[in-house]
């Protein structure tokens, strides 16, 4: 029985795949998601027929209208693809021994015991893209392998809805060794641009040339150099909450603020928000991150050591206190988060914990929802799990943005406003 046999899926184009499945009017049309073409933001996702285009992925939506001004546009739906993932969790953690989620639509899968050798791993491919055909009209593709790198370099060989194995490392070996560097794991643009520099661009230049690679990149240099012959023996490892080195929620906005105080009150929204993932998952943080992203696009992060962090209130002074120590610009971006995070055994518990009813102690957020529902004519308190914990946290804000706090601007009451931000 080989060391592993490890499977690698990779959903197609998954949130432009679900629209679809959902709106066939639209199979056929270069379809993207991401930001709208008049917001600021990027592509998160296209269809096949849009990458014909030049789009894909990260791209500046600017530029992904520039070149299909005719495609399809669309906001992503959060909780529809989270509800669709999980189903696809289900299926997958129905033949793997151990899964490794990478995202909502991809995992590597340990199937080595069960499989016993290639050939069993090929029918759980097979059923796996078939279950995921019947039961939620969607196409993945897979791929078996050795070895988790081999894995993925095998799921991407046959897309969309492909299958293909690699099952030796001279299998692997021979599929890569004369194509970009890029097709090693962790070799990104900056990398790649450091070996071309150094005359190396092809996998079979980093084997003739291994010593320049590790002097060039150091302990990555190792890993690069090993991948190129084919070593990769790291586990599926399975991602769970607590081995997460942070929690942060962040927002982009539609024109740069050079508002500070709307700044602030916006923190308190993320805090919350932070908060409420925190308390989901039972993790506190040993500091608090406040981090900012300018009209230029110059980035920076500010933290504060606070041991046992959790709760909502000392998330937002915390981050509060950041804010007043920084330079006052127009901001791009700016997001709130903990780091250090521990399961809270040795937590000394405070007077402001919010948990999950803030409403049952003076130390939540109550009076700050209350100051902020009285200076935007919104029913905050009324609607937070709809904010904070839904698709609407990204409107509330551009409306608060849109609607400066003057009695000339009361244009309805606060729950007339947030039932159309949440329609």
């Amino acid at each position: 029985m080989p060391n592993q046999i490890i499977i690698h899926v990779d959903m197609d184009a998954f949130f432009a795949a679900v629209e679809i499945r959902d709106n066939p009017a639209l199979r056929g049309k270069p379809l993207v998601i991401g930001a709208l073409p008049h917001q600021r933001g990027v592509v998160a996702t296209c269809s096949y027929e849009a990458r014909k285009y030049g789009i894909h992925s990260a791209m500046n939506i600017k530029e992904a209208y520039r070149l299909c001004p005719e495609g399809v546009y669309m906001r992503p739906d959060m909780d529809k693809y989270k509800n669709v993932s999980k189903r696809l969790h289900d299926i997958w953690n129905a033949y793997a021994e151990k899964l490794e989620s990478v995202a909502f639509d991809e995992a590597y899968l340990d199937v080595t015991r069960r499989a016993g050798n290639f050939a069993g791993a090929r029918n759980i491919a097979r059923e796996i893209k078939a279950r995921t055909r019947d039961e939620l009209g969607l196409s993945c593709s897979v791929g078996v392998a050795y070895s988790k790198t081999a894995a993925k370099t095998a799921s991407e060989e046959k897309k969309p809805n492909g299958y293909f194995e690699i099952p030796t490392p001279e299998d692997f070996v021979n599929l890569v060794i004369d194509r970009d560097v890029r097709v090693l794991y962790t070799v990104g643009a900056k990398t790649a641009e450091k070996l071309y520099g150094s005359g190396i661009r092809t996998v079979r230049d980093i084997r003739d040339n291994r010593d320049i690679v590790i002097e060039l990149l150091g302990k990555q240099g190792l890993w690069i150099a090993a991948l190129a012959f084919g070593k990769d023996d790291r586990p599926v490892t399975p991602r769970e909450p607590e081995n997460a080195k942070s929690i942060s929620r962040e927002v982009t906005f539609q024109k740069d603020v050079d508002d500070f105080d709307l700044l602030k009150d916006i923190l308190a929204l993320l805090a919350i928000a932070v908060n409420r993932r925190a308390n989901r998952v039972g993790l506190y943080g040993g500091g608090v991150t406040l981090k900012i992203t300018y009209a230029d696009m110059q980035g920076i992060t500010r933290s504060r050591a606070k041991d046992g962090v959790s709760d909502a209130r000392t998330i937002y002074q915390t981050a509060a206190e950041l804010l007043a120590g920084v330079r006052r610009r127009p901001v791009r971006l700016i997001g709130v988060g903990i780091y250090n995070l521990t399961n809270g055994v040795t937590r000394q518990m405070t007077i402001f914990d919010y948990l999950e009813n803030p409403g049952e102690n003076e130390g939540g957020l109550d009076d700050v929802l209350a100051a902020l529902g009285d200076k935007y004519h919104l029913d905050f308190a009324g609607h937070l799990d709809e904010i904070v914990q839904g698709g609407v946290l990204h409107k509330t804000i551009e409306y608060m943005r849109a609607h400066p706090a003057k009695p000339e601007n009361r244009l309805d009451s606060g729950s007339a406003a947030l039932t159309r931000l949440t329609d």
